[in-house]
């Protein structure tokens, strides 16, 4: 099943910032006191998501039947394939539904500062829900200037995929100069020079290969505490693309190039790493499900991602982020809906039974240790980064959308060789973040 949670309408995006200097704020009405009797006068709620193939509706169904079963004064309308741009508009225009659900943590600064989606606060404290079953690290993408106003619902992390007959014995790396070692000895050239097998293509063009993905490896931090950018004064990101744009000139950017655009669809049965033509590659959980349905003979495994080596510490943990859902500005029936997201955010069965079907990681500790959870020693890896107490997110950002495109563009200036100057290069990325943000602070 494909299902990478980060994938952002752009349509979307820009209605969240043209939303976040003329939305207001609300309070989340009828919150059930700590101990009160539910309501249970029938109740018929609407749900948005943003499930679309016929798989991930039916797991989706399923988990809501034991909703159904345990509420069942709770009618569930549901509506699929929602985009976040569909939600925004509904809300602006005074008929949101009850639930709604976004696969685009990019929105969830505006969500909270603009007041669209409703503060959680006051149901969690009211149903005394411990946010420590959650790993620390999604407080960072589900909530803003301390205000959650959505819950997390599954999660994705990313670690290094490896084709075993590729690696010819040799064990995953677990450092940047192992990874740019051992690509360099796997890589299988023809007698033109023409790329036949990378052991790894280091392009930031590259997939998964995007910088919210690959600055964990290096410890990279994106803003300041105050929200101004940190690309340029923290010296991570500089030790990334250093490496980054070393690996890319061994293959020659123009022959890395011209193998890239050989490539199939991320998505589809043609992914390179399913066909061999890469012995391995960065990505998701979900791509254990997509190779056990389209390329079921591959003999592979998964790891962490390589590290730093002067931050051996951080092998093991990677980038987490995830599926969001709340209660939009304006629902007609808000307590209701609460009882449904929690029933999806907390309750274990319900994360195992969307988990299991779905193939992405279950979002609280204690659904991970579920007996229940369908596991394998290739699903087991992303499961133990999602743990990790060391993986990193991308905190919640007004501007995240432009901020990760401002430094993708940078990077890849850097490695076709188009920059030459890397200090200037992430100075520039952060005075283009930093006067985006005081434009949508005056707003």
């Amino acid at each position: 099943m494909k299902s990478p949670l980060l994938l952002a309408a752009a349509a979307g995006l820009a209605l969240l910032a043209s939303s976040a200097c003329t939305a207001g704020t609300e309070s989340a009405p009828g919150v059930p006191s700590a101990g009160s009797t539910p309501n249970r006068e029938p109740v018929t709620i609407t749900m948005w998501h943003g499930f679309s193939a016929d798989s991930e509706v039916k797991a989706f169904e399923d988990a809501l039947a034991g909703f159904r079963q345990k509420f069942p004064w709770i009618t569930v309308n549901t509506t699929k394939a929602i985009q976040d741009d569909q939600i925004i508009q509904s809300v602006r225009g005074g008929n949101p539904p009850d639930v709604a659900l976004s696969f685009t943590t990019d929105s969830v600064a505006t969500f909270c500062k603009t007041g669209l989606f409703q503060n959680l606060e006051p149901y969690l404290a009211a149903n005394k829900i411990d946010e420590s079953i959650f790993p620390k690290v999604i407080a960072e993408y589900t909530k803003y200037d301390g205000k959650r106003c959505v819950m997390p619902m599954l999660a994705d992390t990313y670690g290094l995929y490896y084709n075993k007959k590729l690696m010819k014995g040799a064990q995953p790396p677990k450092t940047l100069s192992e990874l740019a070692a051992l690509t360099k000895k796997l890589t299988v050239r023809d007698p033109d020079g023409t790329i036949k097998v990378a052991g790894f293509n280091p392009s930031a063009q590259m997939y998964e290969n995007v910088p919210i993905h690959t600055g964990p490896m290096v410890g990279a931090k994106w803003t300041n505490p105050d929200g101004t950018s940190a690309i340029a004064s923290d010296p991570a990101w500089k030790q990334l693309m250093t490496w980054q744009k070393d690996l890319v000139d061994w293959f020659g950017y123009d022959n890395l190039e011209r193998f890239r655009k050989t490539f199939g669809d991320e998505f589809s049965a043609d992914n390179p790493f399913m066909k061999g033509k890469v012995a391995m590659a960065i990505d998701g959980e979900w791509r254990n499900a997509m190779i056990a349905a389209d390329a079921k003979d591959l003999d592979y495994g998964t790891a962490p991602l390589p590290v730093a080596d002067d931050k051996p510490q951080l092998y093991g943990s990677g980038f987490i982020a995830g599926t969001v859902i709340g209660i939009p500005r304006g629902a007609k029936h808000a307590e209701a809906a609460w009882d449904l997201v929690k029933y999806l955010t907390t309750d274990t069965d319900a994360l195992v039974t969307l988990s299991n079907a779905l193939r992405n990681v279950p979002s609280t500790l204690p659904a991970l240790q579920s007996p229940k959870l369908d596991k394998d020693a290739n699903f087991q890896t992303f499961l133990d980064i999602f743990a990790n107490p060391n993986s990193s997110t991308l905190p919640a950002h007004i501007n995240s959308a432009f901020n990760q495109q401002t430094l993708q563009e940078a990077q890849n200036n850097w490695e076709s060789g188009r920059a030459k100057d890397l200090d200037a290069l992430l100075a520039d990325v952060d005075k283009k973040i930093n006067e985006k943000l005081k434009l949508t602070a005056g707003g």
